[in-house]
């Protein structure tokens, strides 16, 4: 990789980063009026935290299954990241899924919350990742 093609993919990884902020802000925002889109939100913010991460690869997919298993075979398995952080995705993808396929399903305060906590360790670790690598 050149330095042009690895700065395109840096600027590439910062917006997908603010793009994972945004729904971070979302999903807390929305904790006291809607826990189910809370988590909605928490779920998006680690989904375009990964995205931002394999941008460096130039990895992309449009199934949410790709992104995921290609981020823990290249960083959480390689140890780049903490196996901690798997757990969080599945946690993630799992009530988001429920949340909004599933009928009759509630999402309480203390799940919202759980999510966003848990997006919010994502986000920094994945910051961190990428503020290292400039």
């Amino acid at each position: 990789m050149d330095n042009d093609s690895n700065g395109n993919e840096i600027d590439l990884a910062r917006y997908r980063i603010e793009q994972a902020r945004e729904c971070l802000r979302a999903a807390e925002a929305m904790i006291d009026i809607s826990a189910k889109n809370s988590v909605n939100r928490s779920y998006y913010c680690i989904f375009h935290s990964i995205r931002a991460i394999l941008a460096l690869d130039h990895f992309d997919s449009k199934k949410h299954s790709g992104v995921i298993s290609m981020f823990r075979q290249n960083y959480i398995k390689t140890g780049k990241f903490e196996t901690q952080l798997s757990h969080i995705i599945g946690s993630a993808f799992d009530i988001r899924n429920e949340s909004d396929y599933e009928d009759f399903i509630e999402i309480s305060r203390q799940q919202a919350l759980q999510q966003v906590e848990n997006a919010t360790l994502f986000l920094e670790a994945v910051e961190r990742y990428i503020e290292n690598l400039s």
